[in-house]
């Protein structure tokens, strides 16, 4: 190659080609040949030319084209496969399908070709879409998201061949108008899911019960995720011992998403396997893995679920959320998942923000919206009980206000019962927060953040040496919880008020590892420092949380206190003292 004829580009780059070509080759060569030229001439070359391609050149039965907008590239993928699905309901040569991959990257330009890995990723990407499908890049999706009228299924991060670095990838797929969808089946239902039986990969006798009350109670629990649809464990048994096409099954139960796992014994250990799949294009979204001693198998089982259920719930709102990024004009729905997803990511500003924002979206639609109504309120009560805002009051006022116009449309809503709770706790009402919490877990025992709000109320009451076991809890329900930050920083809280000032320090710090961005976990961490006289260290932590928030003061942290529980009263006045010597502002 001649360096001095080298140029390079950023460019939208097609690739396509048709599905079983060779095949249809082998069936009727003269015949398949002359269809490849008039759908060429008639159909794909006019589409490219009227979205302003390149055809750069073509290959038999493929073709790679070349498009300066992103957008182009896709609504000529787009118009090119429905068009060739209209010539293939009104034609009898209609084994002829086109797959289609996109992706926008840097490319080499030599004379009339191109190069690259702009290039071989939408190569890549084509041999993996389905026959009359459309596949793209990431880098397409940012570009065309809320641009072109279609949908997006979130296919995860792929190994593509030849290409180092994996690469998230999304199928297309356009949007019908209303005419053509009045004839169309109603596409499967958001959060719908099957989970199939798990596998006894052992073939134990003994173990057929463990992992049928497994399929069961996670049947039972993933149906308390809101919004959720969940296939009867009466018909997802019927599919016990057999070889299942995850496709099929979604097309013939109308779901989105199959879970299936197995357990296998090894020696004193049990292995538990999950998958969630998506059922409309089989690949697999989220796994995990749970290898534990046999102990209790109901303890077990009980734990296991209620891991699976939480982690879930979170994962299950995030693929929805992707789903919803792209699509034009959102509904009610839509905008619920992008904010239970923002919410779910972590309490900083920003995605707080975003949260509260997507959360009044759904309720200027729709003001009785109950999910929305928890949401905002969970928003309003984190802000008021983080230390970032001098007027806590107003915002748990607000939170209290939206929680009981909630249960007063869903008087069950668990979640709605466990804000509450953490309301109450938090504005010197311990020990209602604390039945409320109770209430909440009596509706949803996977609820593991109102175990952490109880151990929470006990140091409100001046009990913090029952903190400990409740927090213990709720990790062992949600070990990985976007909130077990906050858990873990409470028993380093406790640790304070019983005095227990080095044992204070290291669960501090583990909490501050989980968020570095909780300022009051720093400066906790500087007090407890300070009272140890490791002053030096205290003072970098008391920095680094004016660092995070700079108009944090001690008098702040006073106004933020939770109770009038004298043995309360008296720890915080101690942290108060360590912050004052590691060189907190007064204000």
């Amino acid at each position: 190659m001649a360096t001095g004829c080298v140029e390079r580009r950023l460019a939208a780059v097609l690739a396509a080609d048709v599905a079983g070509y060779s095949r249809l080759m082998g069936v009727d060569e003269v015949g398949t040949l002359a269809v490849l030229k008039a759908v060429r001439s008639e159909l794909v070359d006019p589409e490219i030319a009227e979205h302003k391609g390149r055809i750069v050149k073509t290959t038999g039965d493929g073709m790679l084209v070349e498009f300066a907008s992103s957008v182009d590239a896709v609504t000529c993928a787009i118009a090119i496969q429905r068009r060739m699905a209209e010539r293939a309901a009104s034609t009898a040569d209609s084994q002829l399908r086109y797959r289609i991959g996109i992706n926008i990257g840097d490319i080499i330009i030599d004379a009339d070709d191109i190069f690259g890995d702009g290039v071989n990723i939408a190569a890549r990407l084509e041999g993996i879409a389905e026959p009359g499908g459309v596949c793209i890049s990431s880098s397409a999706y940012e570009q065309v998201r809320g641009k072109v009228n279609a949908d997006f299924v979130d296919l995860g991060e792929l190994s593509l061949k030849n290409i180092c670095r994996p690469t998230r990838a999304y199928a297309v797929s356009a949007k019908e108008s209303p005419d053509r969808q009045a004839s169309t089946p109603v596409s499967a239902p958001r959060l719908s899911v099957v989970v199939l039986p798990f596998t006894n990969f052992g073939g134990d006798p003994a173990h057929e019960h463990f992992v049928d009350g497994l399929t069961e109670s996670l049947t039972t629990d993933l149906s308390r995720i809101n919004g959720s649809l969940v296939i009867a464990r009466n018909t997802a048994f019927t599919f016990k011992g057999k070889s299942v096409d995850v496709k099929a099954l979604g097309r013939e139960l109308n779901v989105r998403y199959a879970l299936e796992g197995s357990v296998q014994p090894g020696g004193n250990r049990l292995r538990v396997n999950v998958q969630l799949i998506d059922a409309a294009t089989g690949n697999h979204l989220w796994a995990e893995r749970f290898d534990k001693p046999i102990a209790d198998l109901f303890d077990m089982q009980d734990e296991i679920v209620a891991r699976l259920a939480n982690a879930l719930g979170a994962q299950l709102i995030a693929v929805e959320a992707r789903r919803a990024e792209s699509v034009v004009h959102p509904d009610v729905m839509d905008l619920y998942f992008q904010g239970a997803a923002c919410r779910n990511r972590g309490p900083t500003p920003e995605h707080l923000a975003s949260a509260k924002g997507c959360f009044a979206k759904v309720l200027a639609l729709d003001p009785e919206n109950v999910e929305a109504l928890v949401g905002h309120a969970y928003v309003d009560a984190i802000r008021a009980g983080s230390f970032v805002m001098d007027d806590r009051v107003s915002g748990f006022q607000a939170a209290e206000a939206t929680l009981i116009k909630a249960l007063s449309l869903v008087p069950d809503h668990a979640q709605a019962h466990m804000l509450l709770g953490f309301v109450q706790i938090s504005t010197n009402r311990a020990a209602q927060g604390i039945a409320e919490c109770e209430q909440a877990l009596s509706l949803d025992r996977n609820l593991a953040a109102a175990h952490g709000w109880i151990g929470i109320a006990k140091v409100y009451m001046g009990r913090a040496e029952e903190t400990e076991a409740h927090i213990r809890e709720a990790l062992r329900l949600s070990p990985r919880d976007t909130g077990a930050f906050r858990w873990v920083h409470f028993i380093g809280v406790a640790k304070m008020h019983l005095n227990a000032d080095f044992e204070a320090v290291v669960w501090l710090r583990r909490g501050v590892e989980l968020n570095r961005n909780y300022a009051i976990g720093h400066f906790r961490i500087a007090a407890a420092l300070a009272r140890l006289g490791q002053l030096a260290q205290a003072k970098t932590a008391a920095q680094a949380g004016l660092t995070l928030d700079p108009n944090f003061t001690i008098r702040r942290f006073r106004s933020h206190l939770a109770s009038d529980n004298p043995a309360y009263l008296s720890g915080c006045e101690r942290a108060c003292d360590g912050m004052r010597m590691a060189g907190v502002p007064e204000g």
